[in-house]
């Protein structure tokens, strides 16, 4: 999705129009879309351990010069051939059996390097030979130097070896055609709630592709055995350790039959893991779909698991307001006299958006809810709330409320008349105005 693709171009401040390289490994791709719409000016695309079954849709890419595709579920070499200056090629441990699909890349002139190891068709006779003799433009072949002498025999020997991998081909492709039928036919067992015990079964070739491994050995990404004389990678998944799938297996406290149940999931899941399976494409998507599986089954019981927390009271029954600090910030409460009001400096965090902090004055609290959690104090006098103010400090971040209070006292007074010159306050109209101010604050206070 394009959502993926700008999540993994942060290196070019999400831009992908002109992105140049692009990594998208383990992600658990199953197909390649819009790719080459997008990003036209790739020259490196890293695709390595996904679940991508087909080649397609990044024949617009001119400019690719080096595609990895290794650790895929791919079976046949195509659509490469708008990619004209694609160098090198990593198709490491896939299933390609179709050896002959390499003359499509033919047309890629510039390609110097391939990687095939760990595909059916490397453990074909001839393999190395047929690769050499199609692709004359290679220079390295599977990490090794293509000597000219070797190039030569390759050559002379071509008329003999095409004919011994056609029948290789087909010998695989059947087999391949009995996988796919006995993988259809258990998915549909699965489907009606038939499941067979005895896993995947073996098909009746004795082709040394045919190879089996156990789920349960999920540490490592890649291992090698040894059969018949040849290397050959089997790919290991990385999914879930059996510590961790087990690891619910008694709950403290849980009914008798809710363990029950989380124990033959268990026993269920373990059965997956340590059954001989065939390492096949669908294989692969099998135990994808067992992973997410038990991912979603995990989400679940993590959502029952959880407790709606209590709202946390903030005005006790008989209204009396109290004294919280949920969001835990640092704060002084100032009561300035010369101005008459009183100052709240709340510490909220300095780069926090003004949207998620909402401010509610009372007559006699304040209220600031950061991020959803409340922030409480009680005054010490009565304010207004119509006059009051709130604003964040440009420096500090801090948020500052303004509460004027209720009524003027004498201090106030006083401090209107020191803002005046001392020589002044002796003067008749000073004189006036204070006994005006005085009569006017004793009037209020009698009403």
């Amino acid at each position: 999705t394009e959502e993926l693709i700008r999540r993994n171009a942060e290196h070019n401040d999400c831009v992908i129009f002109s992105l140049e390289e692009l990594s998208l490994h383990q992600q658990e791709i199953e197909r390649l879309e819009h790719i080459d719409k997008w990003c036209r000016d790739l020259k490196i695309l890293y695709l390595q351990n996904n679940l991508i079954g087909k080649i397609e849709n990044v024949s617009k890419l001119k400019k690719l010069e080096y595609l990895n595709l290794a650790l895929n579920n791919i079976e046949k070499i195509e659509n490469l051939e708008g990619c004209e200056w694609l160098a090198k090629l990593d198709l490491t441990v896939n299933f390609i059996g179709e050896l002959s699909s390499i003359k499509s890349l033919q047309h890629n002139i510039h390609l110097k390097e391939l990687f095939l190891m760990g595909n059916p068709c490397a453990d074909f006779d001839g393999y190395r030979p047929f690769v050499v003799a199609t692709l004359q433009q290679l220079k390295w072949l599977d990490g090794k130097e293509i000597e000219r002498s070797e190039r030569i025999q390759a050559l002379q020997n071509f008329p003999e070896i095409e004919p011994q991998i056609r029948k290789q081909e087909e010998a695989y492709c059947l087999k391949r055609a009995k996988e796919k039928e006995d993988a259809q036919r258990k998915l549909q067992e699965e489907m009606e709630g038939d499941r067979s015990p005895s896993g995947c079964r073996d098909s009746e070739s004795g082709d040394i592709s045919a190879t089996w491994y156990r789920r349960e050995t999920c540490g490592a990404a890649l291992r090698v055995r040894l059969l018949r004389g040849h290397w050959w990678p089997v790919l290991v998944f990385r999914s879930l350790s059996r510590m961790e799938s087990n690891g619910h297996l008694q709950t403290p406290g849980a009914p008798e039959g809710h363990n029950r149940k989380r124990a033959d999931n268990s026993q269920a899941d373990l059965e997956f893991w340590n059954k001989p399976c065939l390492f096949t494409p669908e294989s692969r998507l099998e135990t994808l779909r067992h992973v997410e599986k038990q991912r979603r089954d995990r989400e679940q019981l993590s959502e029952k698991k959880k407790k709606v927390k209590p709202s946390r009271t903030l005005i006790t029954e008989d209204g009396k307001p109290l004294n919280v600090n949920e969001p835990k910030l640092d704060f002084s409460l100032k009561d300035d006299e010369h101005r008459n009001q009183i100052t709240l400096d709340l510490a909220v965090y300095r780069y926090m958006d003004t949207s998620l902090i909402d401010v509610d004055v009372q007559p006699t609290y304040v209220r600031v809810t950061v991020k959803g959690k409340p922030f409480q104090l009680v005054l010490p006098a009565e304010v207004k709330p119509d006059s009051s103010s709130a604003r964040r400090s440009q420096t500090t971040g801090h948020l500052v409320v303004c509460m004027p209070k209720v009524g003027r006292g004498r201090g106030s007074i006083s401090a209107l008349l020191g803002r005046f010159p001392r020589e002044l306050h002796l003067s008749g109209l000073m004189t006036s105005i204070m006994a005006l101010l005085i009569g006017w604050e004793n009037q209020k206070v009698l009403l």
